[in-house]
């Protein structure tokens, strides 16, 4: 299936986009920006600009037999100013009208189109049970779902069917709501917002892109679909939850009173809750990986198969005779392993690819390709420019060793670190992949240096093999535990 998507830079889009090409879909992107989607997105997603013509638009639909529109400004963050609240509905309704008509106009209309919505579309309904029958609030936000919903509802013919997707709070590696929380809950200074007493209706990032697939090719959802989780928890329970799973207090609530002066009329929706439950997609057999919170936050923060201690005997050692790290010895070893439902040959083609490399790699580290000298392989260098603690530094690379389907090992050649190896190493076990990383460095500075990776270097490191763990998992599938098989190589 082609299938259009709008929104693909964000959040869900990159996770959704990964899961997409999982199964074999190919994917036109509509963005404002085609060289950040690009540098977001890698080369095997076709890009088209939001300010060509309604002609480009039509063409591209009448080409696609599914359309997933995810595009939106974001709700928090900001004051809802006049201004702001005309974004926020610009930015939902307008374009989603957009799409809708081009939709009614397309000689060959795809066959679905699922429209984003939210489950603000109920309004803050305190302990009372919904599900996809309950009725409208009256906030501002369930005003703007309404006509969100009714503005994607205009394209629904006998040729196309039509869902919105009321989402949930989706927790997930590198955006959403659990982004915004960790940093305070890591230092122990997290906890509920307002009383607490309000409900949660909380989904795993991974079940999330689940049930949108669903919705792609399951004909019997149509109209509204709640794309939340089974267990809709109260935020005072969230905040222990994730405290826990950080082994952190979490006993500092955000006062009702605070959250007013900083955001306005916008704290409304944080302080409002809905006991929203995914009735639709139980009804239609959906089955979801994370049932419970304590799970889905087990999964999310704490870094399983990312391993980081002093590089030393306890090491495998390093493949060849490097003369660089004899000039630049490492001081620690991480080491991260993940296990695909891929051919080994299909894999490695997509790390062979530079411009794939942003796709795994959290938002925040802001990852962007500048140049690259010769084509990938040993003596190839990449230069390109990301974040580190926070500060915008260049990189560049060098390939040291390139053995096909097996290994390959960049190092740097300019960059913050005072010495880095990093190896992958890629091993078929039947069908599957094991994919494995080891990385030999030491950071600047001598002891100051030793500081800082204890107290964030090393942790950054950590969430950076975790989320691209996640990455490859959606891009290339994830196996059963029964069927995984860790030899090492």
């Amino acid at each position: 299936m082609k299938v259009f998507v709008t929104g693909a830079t964000g959040f869900i889009g990159r996770a959704l986009v990964l899961a997409l090409q999982q199964n074999d879909h190919s994917v036109i992107a509509w963005v404002r920006d085609e060289a950040r989607a690009r540098a977001l997105l890698g080369e095997d997603v076709e890009l088209l600009g939001i300010v060509e013509g309604e002609g480009a638009l039509s063409e591209a639909l009448n080409s696609c037999q599914g359309v997933i529109n995810l595009a939106g400004e974001p709700i928090f963050g900001k004051r809802w100013s006049k201004n702001r609240r005309e974004a926020i509905i610009e930015s939902r309704v307008s374009l989603t009208s957009r799409l809708a008509a081009a939709i009614g106009k397309a000689e060959s209309p795809p066959e679905v189109f699922l429209s984003g919505s939210a489950v603000g579309f109920y309004g803050d309904r305190g302990s009372e049970e919904i599900n996809e029958g309950s009725l409208v609030g009256e906030d501002f936000l369930a005003s703007v779902c309404r006509e969100w919903e009714q503005a994607a509802l205009d394209a629904s013919s006998s040729s196309t069917r039509v869902v919105c997707l009321r989402t949930g709070i989706v927790l997930g590696q590198g955006g959403g709501a659990l982004e915004a929380m960790l940093p305070l809950f890591r230092f122990g200074l997290g906890g509920p917002l307002g009383n607490g007493r309000q409900f949660v209706p909380w989904i795993h990032l991974e079940d999330c892109i689940a049930l949108i697939l669903s919705a792609l090719h399951d004909p019997g959802l149509a109209g509204p679909l709640n794309v939340v989780g089974p267990s809709p928890i109260t935020q005072k329970a969230l905040a222990s939850a994730l405290g826990k799973a950080l082994r952190r207090t979490s006993i500092f609530p955000a006062p009702r009173i605070a959250l007013r002066a900083i955001l306005g009329e916008a704290a409304s929706a944080l302080l409002s809750g809905q006991r929203c439950y995914p009735r639709k997609a139980e009804a239609a057999g959906f089955l979801f990986r994370f049932q419970s919170i304590e799970s889905a936050l087990e999964d999310l923060v704490v870094p399983h198969g990312v391993d980081l201690a002093l590089a030393g005997p306890g090491a495998p050692p390093p493949q060849g005779n490097s003369d660089y790290l004899r000039q630049r010895p490492p001081r620690y070893f991480l080491r991260a392993k993940t296990i695909v439902d891929a051919p080994l040959a299909e894999v490695f083609d997509f790390f062979s690819k530079p411009t794939n490399l942003a796709l795994l790699t959290p938002p925040k580290v802001d990852f962007t390709i500048h140049h690259m000298e010769g084509s990938m392989g040993a003596g190839a260098t990449i230069e390109y420019r990301l974040r580190v603690a926070g500060f915008r530094l260049g990189w560049r690379s060098r390939i040291e060793q390139w053995e096909k389907e097996k290994l390959f090992v960049d190092s740097q050649d300019r960059g913050p670190y005072r010495s880095w190896w990093h190896e992958h190493h890629f091993v078929a076990t039947g069908r599957q992949t094991m994919l494995e990383d080891r990385v030999y460095y030491s950071p600047p500075m001598g002891l100051l240096g030793r500081i800082a990776n204890r107290v964030f270097i090393g942790g950054q490191l950590k969430e950076t093999f975790h989320y691209r763990a996640a990455a490859v998992r959606l891009r290339f599938g994830d196996p059963l535990p029964d069927d995984t098989n860790e030899t090492s190589p």
